[in-house]
């Protein structure tokens, strides 16, 4: 019911649905053939309903990094999130079920993915943060730069955190400048800092 649902509101949306399947093992098979630019995974699927989907999401990021994945879970599973975003950075994303009932925010994570972003769940950030053993890392963030980070962590653009923390866009380039530089992240061609920065504040 639920990948018919999915199905429904992203052609209703424009996309393209070019598979739609019920197990890990078909999940793999079809991305390879067909190459689209984002999967959606459930971490539990057939035949065990444990961690098929998970596996699989990791799997396809290992052999196919052009392919965005976004894993679905109906409860926060902080290990699942932090194996997958372990992989690589970048072009993923890890949201509650409940989450797709707001079809925007749902679509929009899709879109973010595709172009190489992350989009992770709000409680699935903190559950993450909880379980983190790396806070020292981050010790000498403020606490306005802790915010500033969390609400990257959440896949949202400098303005859309602006909105949410009441600043200018101009005050949040500047926490995120000053984020990238207490975490050691210089500017590169070839790294996306956005995205280490996130990664380095979950602790993967």
């Amino acid at each position: 019911m639920i990948r018919a649902g999915l199905a429904e509101i992203l052609t209703d949306r424009g996309h393209e649905i070019v598979a739609a399947v019920g197990d890990a093992e078909a999940l793999k098979e079809e991305v390879a053939a067909r190459q689209p630019d984002v999967a959606i995974v459930d971490v539990r699927m057939p035949p065990g309903h444990t961690d098929e989907g998970l596996r699989a999401a990791i799997k396809i990021r290992k052999d196919h990094p052009g392919v965005g994945i976004l894993v679905f879970s109906q409860y926060i599973e902080t290990r699942y999130a932090a194996d997958l975003l372990a992989t690589r950075a970048g072009g993923v994303g890890y949201l509650l079920k409940d989450r797709v009932a707001n079809v925007a925010e749902f679509t929009d994570a899709i879109t973010r993915i595709a172009a190489g972003g992350t989009a992770l769940d709000p409680e699935v950030v903190a559950g993450l943060l909880n379980a983190s053993r790396h806070a020292s890392t981050l010790g000498t963030l403020t606490a306005r730069e802790h915010d500033v980070l969390a609400l990257m962590a959440e896949g949202r653009s400098n303005s859309a955190i602006a909105d949410r923390i009441i600043v200018s866009e101009r005050a949040v380039e500047k926490h995120i400048s000053n984020i990238f530089t207490k975490l050691g992240l210089p500017p590169s061609d070839s790294d996306h800092r956005r995205v280490l920065a996130v990664l380095a504040y979950l602790g993967t």
